[in-house]
């Protein structure tokens, strides 16, 4: 495997572990009734694990991989010299010192921390995770005043897209519930909070990435001769396609529950957003390492 592929496979593993974590997290934590995020946060057990595991290993290997791709290949991955010089003198080792120093925050919250402050502390470890990819971003091309705005518009784009998207796995969790009499009316209550909530992120999403897409490409992403453009482009259509299904969800088959099989169509139409979510995250991997203009 060529380091700019791993680059581009650790840049998926660990943007959907931190997406997924800050989402679900941050759901279960502020938006669902205490008992039932209790529910629903045990039965998530093992994805929860993994992507922690997962942060934990990228985190571990990216700076050799990053040195791989700024060298000659992977005989410079474990260079003392270029491993010194883009830990400490770019912008990417900096990033990377917050992002080592918070994911071992997290494996403390997770592994060793008291139960009651493990799920609010998981959601904050993850957002600020995701947060601090800003640093390393498009972002730093630019400079003074338009760079933090720019850094500060990556962030709101970053934690919105998670609060969405990360929050599908326990909203699908908690669809099932809904016909367990003992947890149906949690269910619903959690059901409805995260649809009011779904609309102000999706909103967050759309008018940050349309302040991305001017601030990076510096206007509509029409060159197709690039990869950047085109790419971001498909992207653009997934996200359609996840707002659709998003739509349809709330306006067609929530007032249905309860009749049919408005249920079933519900949790495939969210396990649908799961995988679109998950082409997206794999989309951004790519070109987020590649020129866009």
């Amino acid at each position: 495997m060529k380091p700019d592929v791993a680059l581009i496979l650790c840049r998926f593993l660990f943007d959907g572990a931190a997406l997924f974590l800050w989402g679900a997290s941050a759901y279960l934590s502020a938006l669902v009734p205490a008992e039932l995020a209790r529910w629903t946060d045990r039965r998530l057990g093992a994805p929860i694990r993994v992507a922690v595991v997962l942060l934990a290993a990228t985190t571990a290997v990216l700076i050799p991989v990053r040195t791989a791709t700024i060298g000659e290949g992977w005989p410079d991955a474990l260079s003392p010299e270029l491993l010194q010089s883009t830990l400490l003198e770019t912008s990417i080792g900096q990033a990377w010192i917050i992002q080592a120093t918070l994911t071992a925050l997290l494996l403390i919250v997770m592994f060793a921390s008291p139960a009651r402050y493990r799920l609010g502390g998981r959601a904050l470890c993850a957002g600020l995770l995701l947060a601090g990819l800003t640093i390393s971003g498009h972002a730093a091309m630019n400079g003074g005043w338009l760079r933090t705005v720019h850094r500060l518009n990556d962030a709101v784009h970053l934690l919105a897209a998670g609060a969405w998207i990360g929050a599908l796995a326990p909203v699908l969790v908690i669809l099932h519930s809904l016909n367990d009499e003992q947890r149906q009316r949690d269910a619903r209550v959690a059901l409805m909070r995260f649809s009011t909530a779904g609309h102000v992120a999706v909103a967050l999403v759309l008018l940050s990435g349309v302040a991305n897409t001017f601030l990076i490409v510096g206007g509509f992403p029409l060159d197709w001769s690039l990869d950047y453009q085109r790419l971001l482009c498909i992207k653009l259509v997934l996200v359609a396609l996840m707002i659709a299904l998003a739509l349809a969800n709330r306006y067609v088959f929530v007032p249905r529950l309860g009749r049919g099989r408005s249920l079933t169509a519900l949790a495939w139409a969210t396990r649908a957003e799961i995988f679109l979510s998950f082409c997206i995250v794999a989309l951004v991997a790519w070109f987020g390492t590649l020129q866009p203009t």
